[in-house]
């Protein structure tokens, strides 16, 4: 844990160094960020704000995971192949959405990738992750940690579909989150850090040490993000963000208790979803004033801080209540 904190502190210092410099570039490539026409009238000064902030997060992973890693190497003539998954998983995601975002900037402002498109990849790296998990990781086991169970369940080849639902679903749970300053990166982190102290326990140092990268990687992004936001996230770091996640919930086997750990991305995901659904069935009603959640909140008068530090509390709260899940 001393090295995985140590790590996570200097993830941190070197991306704060170097997330300027990323500021100023993104503004000269002019990748700015489009605001819907529909959404709160507050959000329409944040147009062309660099949208692609994410980079900042994964790079730095990237780069920390694998001077980690070869350090670990070095010392004790160990690889960290468990890292290799959520790693690979968060690289994997942030290309895809980079291109999303790249398409929503320069090809289809304010639309990107076709929902229809997207889904197929996302669905697709999140098969080739669970297939790595299973066999290579669980040895061919389906095992799934239950509260107050003692002992880790085998749920077979069932788990497959179950954990790419996991690993997908986080990935837009957490990209749908992503709509104010500040609220997406402290949401992850916090989910991270839970997490990491879960991985801890299980003495899994290598999936420690990922998890305090990521919290170092997200903390230096919001010294950006914090209102008013000199870049946003982006789906290249939000997608990377919750299929990284999605991934670390079933290497720990604690995948059951990430609907609590993750309850904020969840309420987002399910609100969009129920405003869809609400608003087809009933002919144009809609269920929120906006969805996803947080928009909700700002039309009724919640402020912007108000709300991403409301939901950091609750955040926080339900990340305390999931370790203590996984402690029973």
């Amino acid at each position: 844990m001393a090295f995985a904190l140590t790590i996570s502190g200097v993830t941190f210092l070197m991306a704060v160094i170097w997330g300027s410099p990323l500021v100023e570039l993104m503004r000269r490539l002019r990748l700015g960020k489009s605001i819907r026409i529909d959404g709160p009238q507050t959000h329409l000064t944040k147009m062309g704000t660099p949208g692609m902030g994410g980079i900042l997060i994964v790079g730095w992973v990237l780069v920390i995971s694998v001077v980690a890693n070869v350090v670990q190497l070095v010392q004790t003539a160990v690889i960290a192949e468990s890292v290799l998954i959520p790693l690979g998983v968060m690289v994997a995601y942030s290309v895809l959405g980079g291109i999303d975002d790249y398409q929503g900037i320069r090809l289809r402002p304010g639309e990107g990738m076709p929902a229809r498109v997207k889904i197929w990849f996302q669905l697709g790296i999140a098969l080739v992750a669970a297939v790595g998990i299973y066999w290579f990781v669980n040895d061919r086991h389906g095992l799934t940690a239950v509260p107050t169970v003692p002992v880790l369940l085998d749920i077979g080849i069932l788990y497959l579909p179950l954990a790419v639902i996991v690993i997908s679903g986080t990935a837009n749970a957490v990209n749908i989150v992503d709509g104010l300053d500040g609220l997406a990166g402290v949401i992850a982190a916090t989910a991270f850090i839970a997490y990491g102290i879960i991985a801890f326990m299980q003495d899994q140092q290598f999936l420690v040490i990922f998890c305090f990268t990521v919290v170092g990687a997200c903390f230096a992004f919001l010294w950006f993000n914090a209102k008013p936001a000199q870049m946003f996230m982006g789906d290249v770091g939000s997608q990377a963000l919750g299929g990284a996640l999605g991934v670390v919930a079933l290497m720990t086997n604690q995948w059951l208790i990430l609907p609590i750990i993750a309850i904020v991305p969840l309420s987002s995901l399910l609100s969009s979803s129920l405003q869809v659904l609400y608003f087809r069935y009933t002919g144009g009603k809609r269920l929120f004033k906006m969805a996803p959640l947080h928009h909700h909140f700002e039309l009724i008068g919640w402020s912007e801080t108000q709300i991403v530090q409301r939901w950091w509390l609750v955040g926080i709260l339900a990340g305390m209540v999931g370790i203590a899940l996984a402690l029973i």
